[in-house]
């Protein structure tokens, strides 16, 4: 049986475009195997999947199909919005998917709700849900953060699994672990496992382990056996911070494409490829992993 606390990497997987901007299931259903093969769990339809700009019937495709492949690794899947109705209802029909593991749910997007209205919110959802649920601070994307108030507030649900921390504040992370001792804590930044692991960190929800599955799962595997060096932490913060020197997932798309995993780097407008101008410090960056790797192994 899969069990989701053996897991320490996720992989926040993209969702693979054909040049008509229209899915391609081909290229998905082999980097999801890929992941399988790495032994690394997967998210599917989070912010990097670009969830938020398939339809729902689209959505519901995706998830079908990642599911139907009966991975051998967890599967969780992304829960955001605005319209607490619509989100609720969607709920309902992930409760009825078999092969599910978990859900990440994230904030309310644009509405910057205070501590009672996130209380509400993520009660809803927790009351709802028939499975584990990782709750996600990114006030990047959403505008606002994770009160720590509601955090405290909903601690003892019995749904209440892990948090998701992706603001870049090791203060802030401790915070969370202290609102909520029983919630398994993962970072969402990639470069930062170093930082968060004194403090409590047991995996990440990761953006690089698209492209670099094997060798962000030792990355990950050594900084939580505290046996990362200072140099190899440098390294790969700096091979991690390329992947967002355009918004997510337009870096990790264009690598890829170059790299033969994706047949294009297309993505659903607003965002798009040639946001990223240079793809040199990219190309670089995955260089430098795989002569990590290669040294490490």
């Amino acid at each position: 049986m899969k069990s989701i606390n053996d897991y320490p990497l996720w992989t926040a997987i993209v969702t693979p475009m054909n040049a008509d901007s229209s899915v391609d299931f081909v290229s998905f259903e082999k980097i999801l195997k890929e992941q399988e093969a790495a032994g690394v769990a997967v998210v599917i339809l989070g912010s990097t999947g670009e969830a938020l700009n398939l339809d729902r019937s689209e959505q519901k495709r995706v998830l079908e199909f990642g599911l139907s492949l009966n991975l051998k690794v967890p599967v969780m899947t992304g829960i955001g919005g605005f319209n607490q109705k619509d989100i609720l209802e969607y709920v309902s029909y992930l409760n009825t998917l078999s092969g599910l593991d978990a859900y990440l749910v994230v904030t309310p997007l644009y509405a910057k709700p205070g501590e009672n209205g996130q209380t509400e919110w993520f009660k809803a959802i927790l009351d709802l849900s028939t499975r584990p649920c990782m709750l996600y601070n990114v006030p990047g994307r959403t505008g606002v953060k994770m009160n720590f108030n509601a955090i405290s507030n909903l601690k003892n649900h019995k749904n209440f699994w892990a948090i998701k921390e992706a603001s870049g504040s090791v203060e802030d992370f401790k915070r969370y672990a202290e609102m909520n001792p029983k919630a398994r804590m993962y970072s969402g930044d990639d470069g930062m496992v170093p930082d968060f692991y004194p403090v409590g960190c047991v995996g990440l929800v990761s953006v690089a382990s698209n492209a670099w599955p094997r060798e962000t799962k030792a990355y990950v595997e050594k900084t939580l056996n505290g046996k990362l060096t200072k140099e190899e932490a440098k390294l790969w913060s700096t091979a991690c911070d390329t992947l967002f020197i355009a918004a997510n997932p337009v870096p990790v798309k264009n690598l890829m494409h170059a790299q033969g995993k994706i047949k294009t780097n297309v993505l659903r407008s607003p965002l798009h490829h040639a946001d990223l101008m240079d793809n040199s410090l990219v190309l670089k960056a995955n260089s430098d992993v795989a002569n990590w790797y290669k040294e490490n192994h």
